[in-house]
């Protein structure tokens, strides 16, 4: 039987990196993305170009999961065997100034997409659904597991844990093939500039291009589980593969401070990077020029910092043969020599 994928979020950086990896695998793929006042299609236009060279399905719907009927619309047109979930508000700070918003797209949205495929009597489509480590907030074991408790601390993370238990429930109670994959962040050169990594290495690469700004960040010594978004693309696709439906941790089960990050990336673009100071008054100065590159914002820190938010992805790796394939040392390096080529 032919595999057909419906994406939704497809433009974002997940969608466009699993849109690559689906058309290489033979699959038809159909793809949602919001209609806005700009175009915002860039991560999957040259892929779409390529696609339509060699004859490969690729179609793309102008829709919105928190508009019902736009759902029914493009499942009626491309009836998916696989169904990928990627659409979310998914800043985790936005959500405190978009909590309504926030919770229509993550929770509701999540339900909608749920109904349509109940509703159409999909009962071999499979279905991924994003979630998230900020389920576990304040943590109460590190690392954290499968069974570990959920504590969000933020509207993002409440709306995503809604959204987690409504998979669960159509899972048992209308026996659907639907899995929540827990992602801990996943970066690459396609992750949104608002985002604090891409923040770091976009912002080092206007300054190493002659940008006299400095880059103003929070909380330097916040520690995250970074991985490469293309390794965890590979683990949702395995995902759906399985007989069986069940959630996962995706992770790289390693810890790592935003300074860490800084220093990397600062060293790949060519910066001496040394630290004066404490607290909001620190900065980042480049030795061999004197020059600030790095400021502390208060800002820029978040109302409620989660506790160390660490992934064990052993279930994954003992049921699915998935291991993450990319450090956070040649994750930081592919993301800031694609920014300093943006600039060159």
């Amino acid at each position: 039987m032919k595999k057909v994928a419906l994406i939704t979020g497809i433009a974002g950086q997940d969608g466009s990196y699993l849109t690559e990896l689906l058309l290489n695998r033979g699959y038809d793929v159909h793809g949602v993305d919001r209609r806005s006042s700009l175009f915002n299609r860039s991560r999957i236009e040259k892929t779409r170009r390529e696609a339509q060279k060699k004859g490969l399905v690729f179609e793309l719907y102008y829709g919105d999961i928190c508009d019902a009927g736009s759902l029914y619309r493009v499942i009626s047109k491309s009836k998916p065997t696989e169904i990928y979930n990627f659409a979310s508000q998914s800043h985790v700070a936005i959500s405190f100034d978009e909590p309504e918003h926030t919770t229509d797209i993550n929770a509701n949205g999540v339900l909608r997409l749920l109904e349509a495929v109940r509703n159409f009597e999909l009962k071999d489509c499979r279905i991924y659904q994003a979630s998230t480590s900020e389920l576990f907030g304040n943590a109460l074991e590190t690392p954290q597991t499968e069974k570990t408790p959920f504590h969000p601390r933020s509207p993002y993370g409440v709306a995503k844990l809604y959204a987690y238990w409504i998979v669960k429930n159509y899972r048992e109670h209308y026996a659907m093939h639907a899995n929540n994959g827990i992602l801990y962040n996943h970066e690459s050169p396609r992750r949104g500039e608002n985002f604090v990594t891409r923040k770091i290495t976009y912002s080092l690469a206007k300054i190493k291009a002659g940008d006299d700004h400095a880059l103003e960040l929070g909380n330097l010594d916040a520690q995250r589980d970074w991985g490469y978004a293309k390794d965890y693309v590979e683990m949702m696709w395995l995902m759906l593969q399985q007989e069986k439906a069940d959630d996962y941790i995706i992770a790289t089960g390693k810890l790592h401070t935003v300074r860490e990050f800084v220093e990397k990336a600062a060293h790949v673009a060519g910066f001496d990077l040394v630290w004066e100071g404490d607290g909001t008054k620190e900065v980042g100065r480049d030795k061999l020029t004197g020059k600030i590159i790095i400021k502390v914002n208060p800002k820029f820190y978040r109302p409620i910092e989660p506790h160390l938010l660490v992934g064990d992805a052993t279930k994954a790796k003992d049921k699915l043969g998935w291991q993450p394939k990319v450090s956070f040392e040649n994750l930081v390096e592919i993301m800031m020599k694609a920014d300093i080529e943006r600039f060159l």
